[in-house]
């Protein structure tokens, strides 16, 4: 008998690995096999098709390999991407789908190197309560009464220093201009930096060598542009923290405190230090990268399209009559929405540039959407370039057509399809901030001066947008 017991126990393990593997085998039969949208599986599980799908493209394309994938399967397909299998969407229902979800069938899900350089607070990669806490800061910063009243004249003065620098018929990048123009804009609304200074110009050098890291590959070895970008991002946020101190100092000694982001959330916010420097990191990046890129952008596509730029003028030169006539100095909100043509323009131009082109998600449960599923743990890309650029969704895509977006044209799509800012609970807090400082440079722009450029130069996406060779461009004052 305690020979049988002995034999039971030893084969214990064995019988209940033998159940189980039953037990599993007999689930995994009687579950439905989920019907993944069509693509092909990848021989290189971890890295993929992600070298093809970020290949340097024109931005006013979706590249080669995506078009190529979307003939092939449609525009939902399977792929496995920054080393995930991957569910990718160009179509503009499922990009709905999946924005409008957030929270509840997606959740936002970049790779971890984005966090590693941003922040775990940032508020790119946070998800939740936390999010939403950080994002309502940002919301009421920007708020249409601060629009109005500080930040507009605030775009104005930044605006008018920056094209006082200019010198007529000498070439210079207006992609660089455009950077320095939202980078210093930034530093002065988040921290009260003002332009030109010493401290404020070793933040924006620094600031370029961070930037370099984020679009890079996540190496962390000596002389990387990723390790380069760690070291950055701690300097950047000692600046940032001596600010802070700086800060309680002033509180401590009851001295008027500035109206900036900074301020705002040291005294509205519960937030840790470690969370606020994040935060104003991630608003730095965000409000610096794709304004200025959108900037870039629209002096490039206006300067294509000689029409565009004179409707463009003409509308300007009426505001600025009608302020000389009334004696009036400094643009104010009534203005900005007397700029009904540049709303067009800028629209077209984020339509057709794209600086945001995709978004990472992941589905947190198993999701159905049309024919197809979506498993629990799929990562998910809404590719809003590809929508942007649907000729089932706008008369001829590739072209710059500002008169698409009046409201008597038959050639814009819903505004359901355009999606340049995101969308949903996560809609980017500072979209109308961009638009506000776009519309506000072009005014000053078109009513001061002509331009063109110096060598042909085009827009490329890898995965940020950028130009090659920095946009260079000459200017005739307009006398």
């Amino acid at each position: 008998m305690p020979i049988l017991q002995n034999i039971l126990f030893l084969l214990l393990p064995s019988l209940l690995t033998l159940f189980f593997y039953f037990y599993l085998f007999l689930w995994k039969r009687s579950k439905p096999t989920p019907n993944l949208p069509p693509g092909r599986r990848c021989q290189l599980p971890f890295f993929g098709e992600t070298f093809s799908y970020l290949k340097s493209h024109s931005a006013i394309t979706t590249g080669h390999f995506m078009q190529h994938q979307i003939a092939r399967y449609g525009k939902i397909y399977r792929s496995n991407l920054f080393g995930d299998p991957t569910i990718v969407s160009a179509d503009a229902g499922l990009n709905r789908f999946i924005l409008q979800n957030e929270g509840r069938l997606f959740e936002c899900s970049y790779p971890k190197s984005i966090g590693g350089i941003l922040g775990k607070w940032s508020m790119l990669v946070l998800v939740g309560e936390m999010h939403q806490s950080m994002r309502m800061i940002a919301l009421n910063f920007m708020s249409n009464a601060r629009l109005r009243s500080i930040l507009l004249p605030e775009i104005e003065r930044h605006t008018l220093l920056a094209i006082s620098s200019w010198k007529e018929d000498v070439s210079f990048s207006a992609q660089d201009e455009a950077k320095k123009f939202t980078f210093n804009l930034m530093a002065k609304n988040i921290m009260s930096m003002e332009p030109g200074e010493m401290e404020t110009e070793k933040l924006r050098k620094e600031y370029i060598t961070f930037m370099k890291g984020v679009v890079s590959a996540p190496l962390n070895l000596p002389g990387t542009p990723y390790s380069k970008a760690l070291k950055s991002r701690s300097n950047i946020l000692r600046v940032i923290e001596k600010k802070m101190e700086e800060r309680s100092h002033e509180r401590n000694e009851e001295k008027e405190e500035e109206d900036d982001l900074l301020g705002w959330a040291l005294k509205q916010s519960s937030l840790s230090k470690e969370q606020i420097l994040d935060l104003l990191l991630s608003l730095l990046f965000a409000g610096h990268e794709t304004s200025s890129m959108a900037l870039a952008l629209t002096i490039f596509f206006l300067e294509g399209c000689p029409k565009a730029v004179q409707q463009l003028r003409e509308e300007h030169q009426i505001i600025a009559r009608r302020k000389m006539e009334r004696g009036e100095t400094g643009l104010d909100w009534e203005d900005y929405k007397q700029m009904e043509f540049s709303q067009c323009v800028i629209n077209e131009t984020l339509r057709l540039g794209n600086v945001v082109r995709f978004v990472h998600r992941k589905a947190i449960q198993d999701v159905r959407y049309g024919d197809y599923d979506i498993p629990c743990g799929w990562k998910v890309l809404p590719v809003f370039a590809a929508v942007h650029l649907d000729s089932d969704l706008y008369n001829e895509p590739q072209q710059f057509n500002p008169w698409r977006w009046q409201r008597c044209s038959t050639g814009a799509a819903s505004n359901n399809n355009f999606m340049p800012y995101g969308g949903g609970p996560r809609l980017c807090a500072g979209s109308e901030l961009a638009k506000l400082e776009i519309a506000i440079f072009l005014h000053h722009l078109v009513i001061k001066f002509r331009w063109e450029l110096t060598e042909p130069d085009c827009a490329y996406a890898f995965p940020f947008v950028e130009f090659p060779k920095g946009l260079p461009i000459k200017v005739h004052a307009i006398t």
